[in-house]
């Protein structure tokens, strides 16, 4: 069973882990490596990045009971860089004080919804909140592989690293 604290605890390390990332991409890699053309499912860092962001907004609206609007998985809502990073942490501030909001009995509350397909479905509250930090870890990794192009070592964003800082 997830508890507030195990939650809190993964929305800061995704907040954590997000904001290590933008920093390598930043200042370690060649100006205008974010957006890169590549052999990726969503053709640049930039456009994994903003992958990762909609998703985030799908699952809140889901979270919220809401409908997010969205058709497809892969719009480009903030092609800067800068934009996207700005956007990417009130985002992630909005999941910690989410997580901070809920108890046991919330994360057990099942929900229905559809996913962008139209696929309905029902999950509960816990297992929305797992997959969204579990989605952006994935992501990240894909991010993060992308700089031995450049033959740079991507930053260590692991939950062990976070838990021992």
């Amino acid at each position: 069973m997830l508890t507030t604290e195990t939650a809190v605890m993964l929305a800061e390390y995704n907040n954590w882990a997000d904001q290590v990332l933008f920093k390598a991409i930043k200042e370690q890699l060649p100006e205008g490596a974010v957006y890169q053309a590549r052999k990726t499912l969503f053709q640049s860092m930039i456009g994994t990045l903003n992958h990762n962001h909609q998703v985030d907004l799908i699952w809140r609206a889901h979270l919220l009971n809401e409908e997010h609007g969205f058709s497809n998985r892969r719009e480009l809502l903030y092609p800067d860089f800068d934009e996207l990073i700005k956007k990417q942490l009130e985002l992630n501030k909005w999941y910690i004080d989410w997580a901070k909001a809920q108890d046991g009995e919330s994360f057990g509350k099942r929900s229905m919804f559809k996913y962008v397909n139209g696929t309905p479905a029902e999950m509960s509250f816990g297992g929305m909140f797992l997959h969204i930090i579990n989605h952006k870890t994935y992501h990240r990794g894909w991010v993060s592989e992308m700089f031995f192009e450049h033959d740079i070592n991507p930053p260590e964003t692991d939950l062990c690293v976070y838990l021992c800082l």
